[in-house]
């Protein structure tokens, strides 16, 4: 059984089984009896004792299999999770008052003895049948030192959870295309740091796991931005990386921080889209008189088009058509091609002026909020040709694309309009990795300032 699958089966017997212990000790404790005043108090509340009861058991580790490795860590796990659901629920039931004053205190004292049987005793007679099978991962490790060699052979250890160590890389630079040097433990030495990619190409790395990161900062950028190299990448962090971050998993007693993680949770993406949606049809109904207005003024005075449509890189380079007022000249890019925008682009007419100065021009943009395609805060959506550019000499310029784009952000608020793309890419994923809902209104309140006053960074 694969182990999502027995995660969730663990879940959902879990939940049957506690509340089956909880009726059972009912039975003992009224001698075969379910009185309806006391039952009722715990048909009642079981919702919450069984969220309670599977917390506990998420906090212990119960549906983590690396963490129940044998049939005493099973026991422990368990039993530090009962009890914990036992006082919660005890707690819980005693602050209730009188309306939970009929729910039998001793029947959670003996529920404690038969949840303990039940939940352990499944999982060790499912687990002597049915073998659990997880995604095989093949693991290079970055560095030959004594932790390094510690490392592989803990995961070397672990192999039934799917690791596959397929050897080394030098922490120091050798010769590029130098042939392997040597063997640690059984396992290859393929060559120095910068061999990274090819060796992660060549041998199908799931999972890169570098023992040296301040060394080796250059080949963390260079494994995170390879296009071709979705691979996870942790680092054992030092002291003062610890201060900064956390750590995200452990082998043994061996902390590991991932650098490739998702910049946010999915509950974060999901209410944002929530807000975004919620707030553009808003938006929309009540700037409808300004954006009437402004596209009229914008026929009258220049003509057609009234609008600005232009293909631009969104989330995960998906290309997607930007809308916006029209401000330049037609054919602003006929004689020259592609060109960046700056704070005096004579290609500008006066009224785009205006329009871009009190961010006007922006308002369609509305519309792809509503479609999905962009966010009201985020990195500034670029054009595919200027993204090949900048992504070829600017080290990490691909990671501002695993966030939707934003009509505003924290680049836009912080840096000048002409600031550099290198520049705005630090405002972007600062802004990405520590990203919040009440940053993203601190952001919008200084977009609104500068809209307001008509200065400040574009």
């Amino acid at each position: 059984m694969r182990r999502g699958r027995f995660i969730a089966l663990s879940v959902l017997l879990d939940a049957v089984f506690i509340n089956a212990g909880l009726v059972l000790a009912f039975f003992v404790r009224f001698g075969g009896q379910l009185p309806a005043f006391n039952f009722n108090a715990y048909l009642s509340t079981a919702p919450l004792i069984t969220v309670i009861y599977l917390v506990g058991g998420y906090i212990y580790g119960v549906y983590e299999p690396e963490r129940t490795e044998n049939p005493w860590a099973v026991v422990r796990a368990v039993l530090s999770a009962v009890t914990l659901g036992a006082a919660l629920t005890a707690a819980v039931l005693f602050f209730g008052g009188l309306r939970f004053a009929s729910f039998s205190r001793l029947a959670i004292v003996i529920s404690w003895f038969i949840h303990i049987g039940l939940l352990v005793g499944w999982r060790l007679s499912f687990l002597r049948i049915s073998a659990v099978t997880w995604p095989e991962q093949h693991v290079l490790l970055v560095g030959t030192g004594p932790l390094a060699r510690e490392l592989a052979g803990e995961l070397r250890a672990r192999g039934r959870w799917g690791y596959r160590v397929v050897g080394f890389l030098s922490d120091t630079e050798v010769e590029p295309g130098a042939p392997p040097a040597g063997s640690i433990d059984g396992l290859p030495v393929f060559g120095g740091p910068h061999e990274a990619s090819r060796i992660v190409s060549e041998q199908r790395v799931d999972r890169v796991i570098i023992v040296s990161p301040i060394a080796l900062r250059e080949l963390i950028e260079s494994l995170v931005i390879a296009e071709e190299a979705s691979v996870r990448v942790d680092v054992v962090p030092e002291l003062y990386e610890v201060f900064i971050g956390t750590v995200d998993s452990m082998v043994a007693d061996i902390p590991l921080m991932e650098i490739t993680r998702q910049t946010v949770p999915p509950w974060f993406a999901a209410a944002k889209r929530l807000l975004d949606l919620s707030f553009a049809l808003l938006l929309l109904v009540v700037l409808s008189p300004v954006v009437l207005v402004a596209g009229f003024v914008v026929l009258m005075t220049m003509g057609r088009p009234v609008f600005f449509v232009q293909e631009r890189v969104g989330k995960d380079m998906r290309p997607f058509k930007i809308i916006k007022f029209r401000t330049m000249v037609r054919d602003a890019e006929r004689e020259t091609g592609p060109v960046l925008a700056a704070d005096s682009d004579a290609r500008i007419t006066p009224l785009g002026g205006l329009l871009r100065r009190y961010r006007i021009d922006e308002l369609p943009q509305l519309l792809n909020i509503v479609r999905g395609e962009m966010s009201f805060v985020g990195p500034r959506p670029e054009r595919g040709y200027f993204v090949e550019q900048f992504a070829a000499v600017i080290p990490g310029y691909r990671e501002r694309f695993k966030v939707k784009p934003g009509v505003t952000g924290l680049a836009q608020v912080s840096g000048g309009y002409a600031t550099t793309p290198e520049r705005k890419l630090k405002y972007d994923l600062i802004y990405m990795y520590h990203q919040n809902l009440p940053m993203d209104a601190q952001i919008v309140i200084e977009t609104l300032r500068v809209v307001l006053t008509g200065r400040g960074a574009r």
